[in-house]
């Protein structure tokens, strides 16, 4: 059997930061509430007032691995995240929820000035910084452009600034840091939100103590 096992606690998945923080409130109207802050708290593995389910604190990108192989039942991560575990790791998740929580998008952004729309046409070839490598090739793919593709994994706005890339593929919010650093949005390629996901066989194995929560999560997350 997996690292959480039949005997174990019923283990939840998440990140620190705005997931987390979306995340509180429909642990709440569930029932259910986080004992200690991750903010606060150097542990990784957290109580919750029900003591048949805890919670784990790891990486973000970390959340679909710890659940697809069995050391979490359940997680949220964002549909950024699971677009691309999905290619190097296919099968063994469940996404039964959308969360409708850490709402942004996925664009492409150049330095002001640059002509994106000029550079882009089919047979042209661009560099490209980004941590979405699967998102990013799919997209420019589709349009008939090739791409060299640079893999960041933060400070990704200063990337067009100093001549490392063309664009760069990211998330956006409010599209703040952006403007602060004479970026310009210029597509957009898909929304993203957080996405409830399941451990195959855990469902399987536990499944009645799993829909439950399921059930819960689904309605509080229900878009008004």
């Amino acid at each position: 059997m997996s690292p959480a096992g039949l005997n174990q606690p019923l283990t939840l998945a998440l990140s620190k930061g705005r997931i987390f923080d979306e995340t509180l409130p429909l642990l709440e109207e569930a029932g259910i509430k986080v004992l200690e802050s991750p903010e606060t708290s150097r542990k990784l593995i957290l109580p919750t007032n029900n003591p048949d389910l805890r919670l784990i604190i790891v990486r973000a990108t970390d959340v679909p691995t710890y659940v697809q192989y069995g050391a979490a039942h359940i997680g949220i991560a964002g549909k950024d995240v699971l677009y691309e575990h999905m290619e190097q790791h296919p099968g063994g998740l469940y996404q039964p929820v959308d969360l409708n929580i850490a709402r942004c998008r996925l664009c492409v952004a150049v330095a002001e000035g640059f002509d994106y729309h000029s550079a882009v046409k089919q047979g042209s070839r661009l560099r490209i910084a980004t941590k979405y490598t699967r998102a990013a090739r799919e997209h420019f793919a589709s349009k008939g452009v090739y791409v060299d593709l640079i893999k960041l994994y933060g400070s990704m706005e200063l990337a067009p600034l100093v001549g490392l890339a063309d664009a760069i593929v990211d998330l956006v919010s409010s599209g703040g840091t952006l403007r602060a650093n004479k970026l310009v949005e210029v597509e957009d390629i898909t929304p993203i939100s957080s996405r409830l996901i399941v451990n195959q066989a855990a469902m399987k194995n536990r499944g009645a103590q799993l829909q439950p929560l399921i059930d819960a999560f689904s309605r509080a997350s229900v878009d008004e």
